[in-house]
């Protein structure tokens, strides 16, 4: 790992004026590597501006366009934290602009999406995670102990804070945590998930994985997983406090995706969990 610290990537970043998008970047030009290209939505006041300006540094003479396969040209490693539609217009072509391998952040997937994802995934590495953060990745192991140790008379429950502004949900970190719960239990999340209560019968079944969700201000991630039984509580719990650890960890990520074979990831691989 301390190797690959070293390696200066040529990286491309979706929607690169987004919050997470700025914090790439900058931890990108911090950490010594080089944006070659980045994109923006159509519409965007950003598209046409150097990125430096974007992020209120010095000019880097790289500006977002529209086109991904214009932005992707000659990049190591592409970063994804945008949305579904976008993310998967994008992941098509990649290998022919010369990227070796894709991060993908971007989280709201349906089944179908998924299946693209590891069609793509037969030519370039791809890591995608619901959180690139070292902590979240550590807390979904202990997730994955605490319910292989515990029997199905301990409730498993999900809760999950976010901004105001987040889309889907749970989020990708929540279901994360979920699908860590029900691996421990020798299952599929599918099958364990449960329904949101609600209503005048939302009774509690006996060992289903429950999730709730919150949306308020500017939250940047709370995620707790608890384990109930009728005499004592387990809680374990993470709280982002800066999304530089998102950016960090997808940084992380990228210089261990680049000396990959071809195929589909997650931090568990990059962190040899």
């Amino acid at each position: 790992m301390r190797q690959s610290m070293k390696t200066n990537l040529k990286i491309a970043i979706a929607g690169v004026a987004g919050r997470m998008g700025q914090q790439i970047a900058q931890a990108a030009l911090d950490a010594g590597h080089t944006i070659t290209g980045a994109t923006e939505a159509s519409g965007s006041p950003k598209l046409g501006q150097d990125i430096g300006a974007i992020l209120d540094r010095s000019d880097i003479g790289v500006v977002p366009v529209e086109d991904p396969a214009e932005a992707a040209k000659g990049a190591d490693v592409w970063i994804d934290f945008t949305a579904p539609k976008a993310t998967l217009a994008a992941l098509h072509g990649l290998k022919a602009q010369g990227v070796k391998a894709a991060i993908i952040g971007t989280t709201g997937f349906d089944g179908a999406d998924e299946a693209d994802i590891a069609e793509v995934a037969d030519e370039i590495a791809i890591v995608k995670a619901g959180n690139f953060s070292l902590g979240v990745n550590l807390l979904c192991a202990l997730t994955r102990r605490a319910a292989e140790s515990l029997g199905e008379d301990w409730d498993i429950e999900v809760l999950e804070t976010h901004h105001r502004r987040k889309v889907d949900a749970p989020s990708g970190t929540a279901l994360m945590l979920g699908d860590a719960a029900a691996q421990g239990r020798g299952s599929d999340l599918k099958a364990l998930r449960s329904a949101p209560y609600d209503g005048p019968d939302a009774k509690r079944e006996t060992g289903r994985i429950g999730f709730a969700v919150r949306r308020s201000g500017g939250v940047i991630g709370e995620h707790e997983v608890t384990f109930g039984s009728d005499m004592e509580i387990l809680s374990l719990a993470h709280t982002a406090l800066d999304r530089a650890v998102f950016a960090n960890g997808a940084l992380a990520a990228a210089r261990w995706a680049v000396r990959q074979a071809p195929g589909l990831y997650d931090m568990d691989d990059v962190l040899g969990l």
